[in-house]
């Protein structure tokens, strides 16, 4: 079953898937900058500087982080070769049974009726491939078809009578697919297709799958923020499926599952669309946090599928190679905690020549062998661009390392960095271009590397795979090969950074109040004798030292009215050491209570890319307003106003300056009237509300 069909957002369907302290802390005035370590002379004057901080952290890494997805029309899914070729990855996560043939799946028989099934590929034939590869599941219980009954004998099966330990439980795949939004590629056997219904299922399916097994984590489907379908919403509908669904379940489940295939053209295109993960999976948490409240903690994000898109037709290329580790370890820094490759195997499609090499046009990781007219892949699991791009994050980092902030001054060079368990920094260089070499000049914020040289693994052009180039490079300079990877791995100076100190790191932070200029946040107490706690605010690879404190708690003062800070906490020991940092943490500010103004922002309607915005204006001063200016920044610089309404409406990049028309220029005092304007706004990427809103220069109370 080698079909190819597309989808309304330009997805190709296939065999594959659709279907087939305590005391209050003043503000630091000056930043406080640890110091930088001088990098080796290189031989040649650089032309891209990187710099990563070890004391700006980014999350850990989670032994379920590298994932990739399996199907039961595999054949080849349970090769004894494919668990080898997953574990030499790092791959922690197995996803089962593909895509949305989890929606037509019935594990009980292992039948999938419209649809065909591989001999060999049955749930327990599955489990002993993620057995043998040591990876945890992640199952999609059929929503289409099935019912919650189903998928609990399926959680007893798996945990009670197999004992598996099967923890992670989707329900359903795409079914914003189901055609509620006008296109269809989803099975949904339910008379009613609406998100409402959806939410009341998955109610239904986490109390039944949690009475047999209280311990099961239970995943709701979430379109991706700034991709269609968000924002869109029904006939008959109050709001769109994000919206509506988590309004429901935000305390009935355990964590949310996106998709994420960029619509690009190209397989550059795909990998410069990584820019827009940070946004959207912030928005993602945003909204989480918006209807979990403080259950928001516990639920995670899984980002179940992700590939470049099928326009550009490289797929198995080098392109797509940088694609898998660029996307895959951003969406890691940004919150997720599984990122499932789009897939093991799957088929050859179009064939094209992409930068001198043939691309297949197969979405799997590793060749099944087929063929494309008189053109064939290489033998059955030769591995792909995708994979070697998998495998340079498994050379990166291992479980329960901590991401760490690094940035470059090049467009053409990316750069990640982990702190290992040990010590140890990993840094992983990305030359984007395909034909200019990049000479980098390596600079580090709380970490001194030692004298010895550093391993050097690198994937690039030439290369038989990952490949070991130590002496290649040192801990201050790299030459990268066009379209390469590049990971350094170094050890630290004795007696230098977090390694030197005495105390674990804190634990994960929170806030336990937040007001227009002030937050006050808590975490669980480090290890080892603390002589007191930092919090430092991230400000690209530069810290800020927000507070301070002896105990487990402190209040950030002076912040301004919606503003957005991320932060780590770090303690540091007696004799002045700085541990580890904590997991970040992330807040926005409130807008003031007694301001003498109010701004109501509603987008009324979205299709992905735009979208409508309705904004009431009010004046609850005492004062008679005649004539007034509105000015907000957008959060994203994706995101811009194209037409507008009952107002007039400039822009300076992300600024938006709104001024009155004749009609609606008074707002009479203690809200005796509203001034009321529209418009209509695109987005690239996430779609976030403005945070604050001034008008004629007050702050305003911001109504949500």
């Amino acid at each position: 079953m080698l079909f190819r069909r597309r989808r309304p957002d330009g997805r190709p369907d296939g065999p594959r898937r659709r279907l087939a302290v305590a005391a209050s802390a003043a503000l630091a005035v000056a930043a406080a900058v640890l110091p930088l370590a001088t990098p080796a002379a290189a031989a040649d004057p650089a032309d891209t500087t990187v710099t990563v901080n070890a004391s700006a952290g980014l999350g850990t890494v989670s032994s379920t982080a590298l994932g990739a997805n399996t199907a039961i029309w595999d054949a080849d899914m349970n090769d004894p070769e494919v668990a080898s070729l997953y574990r030499a990855a790092g791959i922690g996560a197995l996803r089962y049974p593909g895509g949305s043939y989890a929606d037509i799946y019935h594990w009980v028989d292992n039948t999938a009726p419209g649809g065909y099934v591989a001999p060999g590929t049955d749930f327990d034939a599955f489990m002993g491939t993620v057995k043998s590869t040591g990876a945890q599941p992640i199952l999609i219980a059929n929503y289409g078809s099935g019912t919650a009954q189903e998928a609990a004998d399926w959680v007893r099966y798996a945990n009670v009578t197999k004992g598996y330990g099967a923890k992670y439980w989707e329900i359903g795949n795409e079914i914003y697919g189901n055609g509620v939004y006008g296109s269809g590629w989803e099975n949904d056997t339910h008379a009613d297709k609406t998100p409402d219904q959806y939410a009341r299922e998955v109610e239904a399916y986490a109390k039944a799958m949690k009475a047999v097994d209280p311990t099961v984590k239970i995943g709701a489907v979430l379109t991706m923020p700034g991709n269609w379908p968000d924002g869109s919403v029904a006939t008959g509908d109050t709001g769109d499926w994000n919206h509506t669904v988590l309004a429901a379940v935000a305390h009935d489940i355990d964590f949310v599952s996106v998709h994420w295939y960029p619509n690009t053209s190209t397989g550059e295109q795909s990998l410069a669309a990584v820019r827009q993960l940070p946004g959207e999976l912030r928005e993602v948490r945003n909204l989480v946090d918006r209807y979990a409240g403080a259950d928001s903690a516990r639920i995670g994000i899984a980002m179940t599928e992700i590939n470049s898109n099928s326009g550009g037709g490289a797929f198995t290329s080098r392109p797509n190679g940088l694609f898998a580790a660029e996307a895959m370890i951003t969406a890691m820094e940004n919150g997720v905690f599984t990122v499932d490759w789009w897939d093991t195997h799957n088929g050859a499609g179009a064939i094209t020549t992409v930068g001198g090499e043939t691309d297949y046009g197969d979405m799997g990781m590793l060749s099944n062998g087929s063929c494309t007219g008189s053109v064939c892949e290489p033998a059955v699991n030769t591995p792909f661009a995708p994979y070697y791009g998998i495998k340079t994050l498994g050379a990166l980092s291992d479980p329960g390392d901590t991401m760490v902030a690094s940035g470059t001054s090049g467009a053409e060079v990316s750069s990640h960095a982990v702190l290992r368990a040990d010590g140890d920094l990993s840094v992983l260089l990305l030359n984007r271009s395909a034909t200019t070499e990049h000479t980098v000049d390596l600079r580090y914020l709380g970490f001194t590397a030692g004298s010895a040289a550093p391993q050097v693994q690198r994937w690039a052009p030439g290369d038989n795979g990952l490949v070991d180039a130590t002496g290649t490079a040192t801990a201050g300079s790299a030459t990268l090969a066009p379209y390469s990877v590049t990971v350094l791995t170094m050890h630290p100076k004795s007696g230098t950074g977090s390694s030197a100190a005495t105390v674990g790191a804190p634990g994960t932070p929170r806030t336990t109040s937040v007001g227009a200029g002030t937050a006050t946040l808590s975490w669980p107490a480090a290890t080892g004798s603390v002589d007191r706690y930092e919090v430092y605010e991230q400000l690209g690879t530069n810290i800020q030292l927000l507070g301070s404190s002896t105990g487990t708690s402190v209040t950030l003062s002076n912040l301004p009215a919606g503003s957005r800070h991320t932060v780590n906490v770090l303690a540091r020991d007696k004799a002045g050491h700085l541990s580890r940092p904590s997991v970040p943490l992330t807040f926005t500010t409130g807008t003031p209570d007694d301001s003498t103004c109010t701004v109501s922002y509603q987008v009324t309607s979205g299709w992905g890319n735009g979208f409508v915005s309705d904004v009431v204006v009010s004046n609850v001063g005492p004062a008679d307003i005649d004539g007034w200016t509105l000015t907000f920044d957008w959060p994203s610089a994706g995101q811009s106003v194209s037409s507008w309404w009952n107002a007039d409406i400039t822009s300076d990049g992300q600024h938006v300056h709104v001024t009155n028309t004749e009609s609606n220029a008074r707002l009479a005092p203690n809200g005796g009237n509203s001034a009321e304007f529209g418009f209509v706004g695109a987005n690239d990427g996430a779609n976030p509300a403005p945070t604050a809103f001034r008008l004629n220069g007050t702050v305003c109370r911001t109504i949500s």
